[in-house]
């Protein structure tokens, strides 16, 4: 499993985007219990922060101690830095295993023997993600490019996955099939900047050009923001979910 946001942790849990309450519901609808959920690859524990409403106990694992280290505390939650593939926990634990934004990063065959051995008879595994970000036609034009051809080709070869809406990871369960999701959000120009400053391509850019990538497309941004405060856009949710 890469670790590739431990160096900007921090930011990671200010401006990356949540998940729709209609997704969290659905989840509860199809799980066998309410004991113990696993989240795995949890960054900084958003997605535990929820389950912790439902769940007598969420353990939230990650490989990256920055992360673990900004995530919000909460009593009905155990955070742990342990690589998704070798975990500590006993056989059939868990009635709800959740990996966010995260499962391309793992070694799949390894990730995928931890789940059958932790998880419990009928248990669910929910593997989330979100697209790119779409605002306006202007703008989505622009970080479009950006995307593609700016740090395009500093991406990580796994982000083909998220890409691909996950629908070519290897996925080896009875696959349940799902309602479509999508995640609506209102951001200022300044939340816009500093999510797009947290992908992982932006700081292989930095880091072998020793500039921000960012900085070639702000003012051609705010010059397209228009005169809103707030910018409404939506990001669509991938979403495979099995019973094992």
């Amino acid at each position: 499993m890469k670790d590739n946001f431990s160096t900007q942790s921090d930011q990671y849990a200010k401006y990356r985007p949540t998940y729709p309450d209609a997704l969290y519901d659905y989840l509860l609808s199809i799980v066998p219990g309410r004991e113990n959920a696993w989240d795995c690859g949890t960054g900084n524990g958003q997605i535990a922060q929820v389950l912790a409403r439902s769940f007598e106990k969420v353990f939230a694992t990650d490989i990256s101690r920055q992360q673990i280290d900004n995530a919000v505390l909460h009593k009905r939650i155990e955070y742990t830095v342990q690589p998704a593939e070798r975990t500590s926990f006993p056989d059939s634990t868990f009635d709800l295993i959740t990996v966010a934004q995260a499962i391309h990063w793992f070694d799949f065959d390894a990730f995928y023997r931890e789940v059958r051995r932790t998880i419990r008879n009928r248990g669910v595994l929910a593997v989330i993600g979100y697209g790119l970000i779409r605002t306006n036609p202007s703008i989505d034009r622009i970080i479009s490019t950006f995307y593609q051809d700016v740090v395009g080709p500093f991406w990580d070869k796994e982000r083909r996955y998220v890409d691909e809406n996950y629908q070519t990871i290897p996925f080896p369960f009875q696959e349940i099939s799902t309602p479509h999701f999508d995640n609506d959000f209102e951001w200022s120009f300044d939340h816009l900047i500093g999510y797009i400053g947290t992908w992982s391509a932006v700081k292989h850019y930095e880091k072998k050009n020793a500039r921000n990538p960012v900085d070639l497309i702000r003012d051609e941004l705010k010059k397209n923001w228009g005169d809103t405060a707030m910018l409404k856009g939506t990001f669509p949710i991938l979403l495979r979910v099995a019973r094992i």
